[in-house]
């Protein structure tokens, strides 16, 4: 067993390496080609951002390399289990075969209600005439899906180079971090995210909460949050995690959207923005919204991220697509490019803002998958793991 599989939660999982002679073999690669498209003058669709299609690339080729005819399949989008031209594969299967001749792609998974559904029909189709099978999703790894979790029951299955190097490398911060270990933790919803939170809380030396979700901490605390985002009903459970003994760094400060703003379309025009104000301290007046992490709380945060030694990043500091509350998120993005130590960007928006910034080649790992990111955090194993330890040629 590799050194890799000695630890969890790789443990008893099949590898490339474990597969049967491929030779003149047919193998299905699930992979997340969910990536953003442009619409062109002439109204054609092109990739607009590749970076999936090429992390899937060292398992593609070394697949071909060992004579397997390969085709992939994937998801695109949200087509809500319905044919949707808007979602089809057309323009990911021109630019993978730009990047990898020779490898076929399968029509967008999402067409059909089985996917989501985990329907044995389509499992059954889906692996009709193949060999072997290769998971290289890990940003859908934590779905109970049909292509993610059906395979593996039929077919001769391995987890590819990617999906194995995100799993060593999320697991990792869990298993022996470089001290200190600092998680940033940020996004709207504390109820998706409390789980995580717990987790972090228990191994990382300092956490530092932001974003939409801090409010409800803040509120819980008995501070005063305006307008802002709350979870009435997570006020126990993050007021409890505070009081559980973990250094968590929260707000001190926020940037807030005056009564009347407005950040939304009305009409089929933008809302004006009204006057941003920074507001010192912890407490919102009534009808003021929390967006962003003030000046001297993004200090704060920083000043943790760049003395760490491990850092992981998960989730916008603030509404970090409007200008005048990105800076917080511009801020610790920053400081994680700078830190010294191992960092670590967990995929979604957080991605998005790095990408922006132009730091991604300043972070040592950036994942493909933000919500199977979390979920192997929360829950040290994923759904598309214990799949592939149950197939017949797992160690």
């Amino acid at each position: 067993m590799t050194n890799a599989r000695r630890s969890t939660p790789l443990a008893g999982v099949p590898l490339l390496e474990d597969l049967p002679d491929l030779q003149n073999r047919a193998v299905l690669v699930r992979t997340d080609f969910n990536v953003p498209l442009q619409r062109q003058p002439d109204g054609q669709q092109v990739v607009a951002d590749d970076f999936r299609i090429r992390t899937a690339l060292p398992t593609l080729q070394w697949l071909v390399a060992h004579g397997a005819r390969v085709t992939v399949c994937s998801h695109l989008g949200r087509p809500d289990g319905k044919t949707d031209q808007r979602w089809a594969m057309a323009p990911v299967r021109e630019r993978l075969q730009t990047l990898c001749p020779g490898v076929e792609l399968m029509e967008n998974l999402r067409f059909d209600p089985g996917e989501e559904g985990n329907d044995e029909r389509l499992v059954d189709s889906l692996v009709a005439g193949f060999d072997a099978y290769v998971n290289e999703a890990f940003g859908v790894a934590h779905r109970s899906h049909a292509s993610i979790v059906g395979p593996p029951t039929r077919l001769p299955s391995a987890a590819g180079i990617r999906l194995r190097k995100e799993v060593e490398v999320i697991g990792g911060l869990l298993e022996a971090p470089k001290r200190p270990f600092v998680a940033v933790v940020g996004g709207a919803k504390v109820a998706e995210k409390l789980g995580v939170l717990r987790s972090l809380a228990e191994k990382a030396d300092v956490l530092a909460v932001g974003g939409a979700m801090a409010f409800t901490f803040l509120r819980a605390l008995g501070h005063e949050v305006g307008s802002s985002i709350v979870d009435l009903d997570r006020l126990k459970e993050c007021r409890a995690l505070v009081h559980a003994g973990a250094q968590i760094l929260l707000p001190t400060d926020v940037v807030a959207l005056e009564p009347g703003g407005s950040l939304e379309r009305a009409g089929g025009r933008l809302h004006p923005f009204a006057d941003t104000k920074v507001v010192v301290g912890r407490e919102l007046p009534d009808g003021w919204q929390g967006l962003d992490i003030g000046p001297e709380t993004a200090e704060t945060f920083a000043g943790a991220i760049v003395g760490a030694g491990t850092v992981f990043w998960n989730g916008p500091l603030g509404a970090f697509e409007h200008e005048r509350f990105a800076c917080g998120t511009r801020r610790v993005a920053q400081a994680v490019a700078e830190c010294p130590g191992f960092t670590v960007v967990g995929g979604g928006d957080s991605t998005s803002a790095i990408d922006q910034l132009g730091l991604a080649e300043r972070i040592d790992f950036v994942s493909t998958g933000g919500g199977a990111s979390l979920a192997l955090i929360e829950r040290g194993d994923l759904p598309a793991l214990a799949a592939l330890r149950a197939a017949p040629n797992a160690p």
